[in-house]
């Protein structure tokens, strides 16, 4: 069995968590690497994920970098330093693991971009349900440029953003400005650098506002659908739909509507 590079003692100091108010931060703290997803990283933020996700005091989560960028990617330094393919498939389902762990996890994800977000980088924003960025950052998937095609960012990528737009990424693998991001889809705002914590802080308190209940039943719902012909997504989220209205919560925020009060929520 491969073992991560990083002991265990490391990978508490490699991300960073700070919980306050209902929104859990974890920041990616690996600066000099700009974050790269070591095995020991990707380790580490399935696991805070994980207990992030049994947690009913927390309402989101936010994805941050330390230093001067987000993520560069996976650790190209690990990679060749560790050339067997079976170092190859436990990276790379690793990588795939995390990913699919932010997608199902309960609370809705936050990606807070500065710097770069490049490859597995970019990938990660485009996973993250929510994403928002300095208008500094830069956003790529240039593993073409080095003879390894960005295939498992690629996913993430082309659910995100329209194939035309997707392909140039992956085929050009050229730097793309943020504004450039947004307009595609790859994320929902660009800011000044000086405000990115405002905006970011501003959502996280509109979400943590909401049913966690509803959320929970919405994010499902919305990944679930998305794959399915149209038919098929009518009626499962038409059951979702029956399924949030026997919800406590559900009574609560129309009976709160009806009587012009703030409703308050049990996550039942």
């Amino acid at each position: 069995m491969i073992a991560a590079q990083e002991d265990a003692a490391a990978a508490t100091e490699i991300l960073l968590r700070a919980d306050q108010d209902g929104v859990a931060r974890l920041t990616l703290n690996r600066p000099r690497q700009y974050n790269a997803l070591s095995l020991g990283l990707m380790t580490a933020l399935i696991e805070e994920l994980e207990t992030i996700a049994d947690d009913p005091a927390l309402r989101v989560v936010v994805i941050e970098g330390a230093g001067k960028g987000f993520c560069a990617g996976h650790d190209l330094k690990e990679l060749r330093a560790n050339d067997s393919r079976e170092f190859y498939e436990v990276t790379f389902e690793l990588c795939s693991r995390l990913m699919l762990t932010v997608t199902r996890l309960p609370q809705p994800v936050i990606a807070k971009v500065h710097g770069i977000a490049t490859a597995a980088g970019c990938q990660l924003v485009g996973t993250c349900d929510l994403a928002f960025a300095a208008e500094t950052a830069r956003f790529a998937t240039p593993g073409v440029n080095i003879g390894l095609f960005c295939s498992t960012p690629m996913v993430a990528l082309s659910r995100a953003v329209p194939r035309k737009q997707a392909m140039e990424m992956l085929i050009g693998g050229e730097m793309i400005a943020a504004d450039e991001a947004r307009r595609i889809g790859l994320i929902n705002r660009a800011v000044a650098d000086e405000a990115l914590e405002e905006a970011v802080a501003e959502m996280a308190g509109k979400i943590v506002a909401k049913s966690p209940l509803t959320l929970k039943i919405g994010k499902e719902a919305f990944y679930r659908q998305i794959d399915m012909d149209l038919e098929a997504a009518y009626g499962y989220c038409a059951e979702a739909m029956v399924i949030n209205m026997q919800a406590r919560d559900a009574e609560e925020g129309i009976d709160a509507f009806i009587e012009k009060r703030q409703p308050v929520w049990e996550g039942r």
